[in-house]
């Protein structure tokens, strides 16, 4: 998957003569490359990737659109770059203001006689918007996801413990093809699954579980969220679970491309609202993903900018209740222009175990 064509079409209007990508996830974005080490400069003329002998090889066999050199050991990849852009008589030169580091900012700033511009709304954007390509992908991604929470099931009893459970997780989203988790799986049952964010302990499952995980295959993430409960729950748990289900179907019916980010929001969040436990949802409603599990974009209260219409973003509402429990429901879904398709397959109702 190579995007070398997209950057260069968007330099003239963001007033940049070439563009420097050093992250690598931005580089394997770009070039389909996956390495720790290299610099892509794409020109409206002429593109170059550098890196050390590491790569150089494979970089020379997968990435195509760009003259491919290899920094030579006690070379220094600044005077390389500098040739380069005095070549090309590049003057504006975009960079990723959020990933490259001070040092290497003071760096660049002393060494290249080109203005370094913030760009990286440019690349961020360009990312959004998934090819059918990365559609695919990560259609694929979230297969595995949903195959391995349909064979945990399987397994989890009361006996399981949350750690168990989540590398069970990690286990088999890798047999079932996954290249590695998107993040650290979320395991939190009983009391301390009203954490959000809770990491799994030794303690026993017992009532509500909540289960985040993700696989990633060829470099793109899934990310889901089911609540399951062992042993029959409350009347409180099960109505609990519902607002939290009514509130992602009214997300998801109402997410579609152009979208501002807050609308979405609003609209699972006036459903949690108005059963009287707002207090009780405090993150937001979701996020883009792709390369990344957490890119640029969100659904959140905050989030004032729209959702272009081919992102691929998460909607997971919750209510947690402090010291008692908590529920939380994510899929994944891919905007279109009048409504969205939803990548998740696994179901939403109540499993009790």
């Amino acid at each position: 998957m190579n995007n070398l064509q997209s950057i260069k079409e968007q330099l003239e209007g963001n007033k940049l003569d070439a563009m420097l990508i050093a992250s690598p996830v931005a580089c394997r974005w770009a070039t389909g490359l996956r390495t720790s080490a290299g610099a892509l400069l794409v020109t409206k003329g002429e593109n170059l990737f550098i890196t050390d002998s590491r790569y150089i090889e494979v970089a020379r066999a997968q990435i195509q659109g760009a003259k491919v050199e290899m920094v030579e050991t006690g070379m220094s990849y600044t005077g390389r770059i500098e040739e380069f852009l005095t070549r090309q008589g590049v003057k504006r030169l975009g960079f990723e203001q959020d990933t490259m580091t001070q040092g290497a900012y003071v760096k660049f700033s002393r060494e290249l006689t080109a203005e370094m511009l913030p760009a990286q709304a440019m690349i961020d954007d360009l990312r959004e918007v998934k090819s059918q390509a990365e559609y695919k992908i990560m259609q694929q991604a979230q297969d595995i996801t949903d195959k391995t929470f349909a064979e945990v099931v399987q397994k989890i009893s009361k006996d399981m413990t949350e750690e168990a459970l989540a590398a069970e997780l990690v286990y088999r989203l890798m047999k079932n093809g996954g290249e590695k988790p998107a993040f650290d799986p979320i395991v939190v049952g009983g009391s301390r699954s009203s954490m959000p964010h809770g990491r799994p302990g030794s303690h026993k499952l017992e009532g509500f579980v909540t289960i985040d995980f993700g696989a990633v295959y060829q470099g793109y993430c899934a990310d889901m969220t089911r609540t399951i409960a062992i042993g029959e729950p409350t009347e409180e748990m099960k109505n609990v679970y519902e607002i939290v289900r009514s509130a992602q179907l009214a997300g998801i019916k109402a997410a579609r491309g152009g979208m501002i980010g807050k609308e979405i929001d609003k609209a699972a969040r006036d459903v949690i609202d108005k059963a009287g436990y707002g207090s009780y949802f405090g993150h937001g409603l979701g996020h883009s993903l792709g390369l990344e599990v957490h890119e640029s974009l969100k659904a959140s209260p905050t989030e004032t900018r729209p959702i272009p219409t081919g992102a691929i973003i998460s909607i997971e509402p919750g209510i947690y209740l402090p010291g008692k429990f908590g529920v939380r429901i994510e899929d994944t879904i891919y905007l279109t222009e009048t409504g969205n398709e939803i990548l998740t397959k696994t179901t939403k109702e109540l499993i009790i175990l």
